[in-house]
């Protein structure tokens, strides 16, 4: 018997580093002034903290020509980068113009380019190759001459897969598109090489990479311009106004810190764990689907449909032992859009779930999630 499930949904939420408290606890009651108080000396320290943690993150980053807007989360930056490029964009043209995006989106993509469709914009919504990845010759097709902004993230919440970022960017760039990508679930986890120059405006979170949460990052490129969600004070380059955290922003840029320096050495570890979870389960039991490609996927996602068992019994049975998901942190017990986009029947995608690791994930914590799963399955088969 186990005293406590085996966590394994990271991709949900991390827990907060070590280091990254100990770097925050002296902003929450000893430099607590607020950072756009520039009357007195302790609002200009406080400011002068706040535009240091910008500089880190620049220089962890290794950004050139881009602005760095802090939000309370990738969600806001989603909906600021979308919301606020169109309206712009409307506010100039006088055009509601044409937008592109994955079916398999995050919510906070999909919710935004929504309300966008309300508000006179087109949005298509492509539909992914079985393997959960972009077809460049489809994108291509879909592309018109009122095309103005294409939003695809970097890596699927859901299924792991990294998309071709890269080249879908050149061909933004060709057609003077431009690119918004969230790349809330990548740092730390993946190489970002050139690609954050790649794209026109990106999407971070923070307490996806063992940061705060209630904290995030909207990068744009300088010449953006965005009509802001949220007035008031003028704070964030008059983008996203209200007082900023500073424990949470100085939390932030030490968790992009440790995350950017341990990059390669957490992603051999996280693949390792996988793979062992992967090779264990498809030993000991049949009928299980992958979902999405295995060749272009995060070191530390798993995605698998169980076939021939009821899902909801499935994920109950688990609910004390393992700690996982059935879909997105934010589907609300929905079956996953994602799964049915890839062509997953509605049963096949309640039978699905996402086991996601950790850094604290052991070799001992997958012999056990291998044990338990392979149990569950076989009871209810």
């Amino acid at each position: 018997m186990l005293s406590t499930p085996i966590l394994l949904d990271y991709q949900s939420s991390t827990p907060c580093s070590k280091d990254v408290v100990d770097s925050m606890q002296p902003f929450w009651s000893e430099i607590f002034s607020n950072p756009a108080s520039k009357s007195n000396l302790a609002g200009i320290n406080a400011s002068a903290i706040l535009e240091v943690s910008r500089e880190k993150i620049e220089q962890n980053l290794f950004l050139k020509n881009k602005k760095v807007i802090f939000t309370s989360g990738a969600t806001e930056s989603n909906n600021l980068a979308l919301l606020g490029f169109a309206r712009n964009y409307y506010k100039k043209t006088g055009n509601y113009g044409h937008i592109i995006t994955l079916k398999t989106e995050h919510k906070a993509v999909l919710e935004p380019l929504n309300q966008l469709k309300k508000e006179g914009f087109m949005v298509t919504e492509i539909n992914p190759e079985n393997d959960g990845l972009i077809s460049e010759d489809q994108f291509k097709k879909n592309i018109r001459e009122d095309t103005f902004m294409v939003s695809i993230m970097l890596a699927n919440n859901e299924i792991g897969v990294i998309q071709p970022i890269k080249n879908i960017s050149k061909i933004c760039k060709s057609r003077g598109i431009t690119f918004h990508s969230d790349f809330a679930q990548c740092l730390g986890y993946i190489k970002l090489d050139n690609l954050l120059s790649d794209v026109n405006m990106i999407t971070m979170s923070s307490h996806k990479i063992y940061g705060p949460k209630g904290i995030g990052l909207l990068l744009i490129d300088e010449e953006i311009n965005l009509e802001p969600l949220i007035v008031g004070g003028g704070q964030e380059y008059g983008l996203r106004s209200g007082t900023l955290p500073l424990p949470l922003v100085v939390g932030f840029a030490k968790a992009i810190e440790i995350a950017v320096f341990n990059q390669k050495n957490n992603a051999e570890k996280l693949l390792l764990c996988r793979n062992n979870l992967l090779d264990g389960l498809l030993e000991n039991n049949s009928g299980l689907l992958i979902n999405g490609s295995m060749e272009k996927r995060l070191p530390h996602n798993l995605n698998l449909t169980v076939l021939d068992l009821n899902g909801a019994k499935f994920h109950k049975l688990l609910k004390s032992k393992i700690i996982c998901s059935s879909g997105s942190a934010c589907s609300n017990g929905e079956p996953s859009h994602v799964l049915l986009a890839l062509g997953r029947s509605f049963k096949e995608a309640e039978s699905s779930i996402r086991l996601s690791i950790g850094l604290s994930t052991n070799l001992k914590d997958i012999e056990q999630a291998i044990y338990i799963l392979t149990n569950t399955i076989r009871s209810l088969r």
